[in-house]
């Protein structure tokens, strides 16, 4: 019946070990990219907890302009301002 001589030699007992490394490996690495593409916070929109994005000054301007809260010239001498002092703030890397 053959059940003494046909043993697994020390290559067989490699390639199993490797082989079922490699399982786990593939195993663990898919649930990994399951989870990432399933829990990416911010990319989609019509969940439930995300948050919206804050409005930029420039757009709280337009809006209050829009409102008639300011009129045009103070909506442009907003703007003016804003956009000097952007220019003005040093950014970090530029020299």
């Amino acid at each position: 019946m053959f059940w003494y001589d046909h043993d697994v030699s020390g290559w067989g007992w490699f390639a199993m070990s490797a082989g079922m490394i490699f399982f786990w490996a593939v195993i663990i690495a898919l649930g990994v990219l399951l989870y990432r593409a399933l829990a990416r916070p911010g990319v989609s929109s019509d969940r439930a907890d995300s948050r919206p994005l804050e409005p930029t000054p420039e757009q709280i301007i337009a809006e209050r302009f829009a409102r008639g809260e300011i009129d045009e010239d103070e909506y442009h001498r907003r703007l003016t301002v804003l956009a000097k002092a952007t220019r003005d703030v040093p950014r970090p890397g530029r020299h």
